[in-house]
């Protein structure tokens, strides 16, 4: 049942990513160009998706959209699973009053409202991807590394743990050859929840003016421009954007859940 749910969930990301990557190279069109004359036109075999207030193809500028946001998202993603990961197998091994003040520290940043601590600092660098990625990344590790840390102390005091110590191995030979590596699969099942998460958090900047500017095509600036569009009766301005959106989000939130089933085998029943 996993395999067949995994299958499924990566059919559909792949559909995806191949309509985000092909389409616009296939197409050719500068999605940066407009053409009034033909600006709000309903779907049609010529425009499957319509166009928007601009005359830009909705079909091409979604896809195009699509990629951008998935870079964005992706890479904050990896930055928020390498933090945790660091975080928290570094705090688990050192124990004592190093993992009391670290765990104090995520839950300070835990406690802290993600999307305004992510204004402040896109704010900062108003029009940057690199400070959107840095945003999420830096606002989603807490996470990661509270999963990792519960591995790790898991793992800590196992025998092969305390014969690498006694034959003279490091902290960081220990994190990086035995540690991380057993917490890896949960790292990877972190990573791809984290993915969605990521991608609303970025639509939901550039919605609100504060993420990627207008001119580079985004999810959330596309949802943000559909606004205006949506009250003249142009519905498929927000449709298009708004499912591709919730389709991204179900495929792999049904992925994750695959993969948590495939990569950390269920807990044996106590017999009674």
């Amino acid at each position: 049942m996993a395999d067949r749910r995994l299958g499924l969930a990566f059919a559909v990301l792949a559909g995806i990513l191949g309509y985000a990557v092909l389409v616009p190279w296939l197409t050719g069109i500068d999605t940066r160009l407009t053409d009034f004359a033909v600006a709000r036109q309903a779907p049609s075999t010529r425009h499957w998706f319509g166009t928007d207030s601009a005359g830009r193809d909705l079909f091409t500028h979604v896809a195009a959209a699509m990629r951008t946001s998935l870079l964005v998202a992706g890479a904050a993603a990896v930055l928020a699973t390498v933090l945790g990961l660091v975080i928290g197998g570094m705090s688990a091994l050192a124990g004592g009053v190093i993992d009391r003040v670290v765990m104090r520290l995520a839950d300070t940043a835990n406690a802290l409202p993600h999307l305004l601590l992510g204004i402040v600092i896109v704010a900062l660098f108003r029009g940057s991807v690199a400070a959107v990625v840095l945003s999420i990344g830096l606002t989603h590790w807490v996470q990661v590394a509270r999963v990792v840390r519960a591995e790790t102390l898991s793992l800590r005091d196992r025998d092969y743990i305390a014969a690498a110590v006694l034959a003279g191995a490091g902290h960081v030979h220990i994190l990086t050859r035995h540690l991380l590596p057993a917490a890896a699969p949960q790292a990877l099942i972190a990573l791809v929840l984290l993915l969605p998460h990521a991608v609303w958090h970025e639509s939901t900047l550039s919605f609100l003016g504060f993420g990627l500017p207008p001119h580079e095509p985004s999810l959330g600036t596309l949802l943000a421009e559909a606004r205006s569009s949506l009250l003249l009766g142009g519905w498929w301005t927000l449709v298009f954007p708004a499912g591709m959106l919730v389709a991204t989000t179900l495929a792999v939130a049904l992925a994750g859940s695959a993969l948590r089933s495939r990569l950390i085998p269920p807990k044996p029943s106590k017999v009674l």
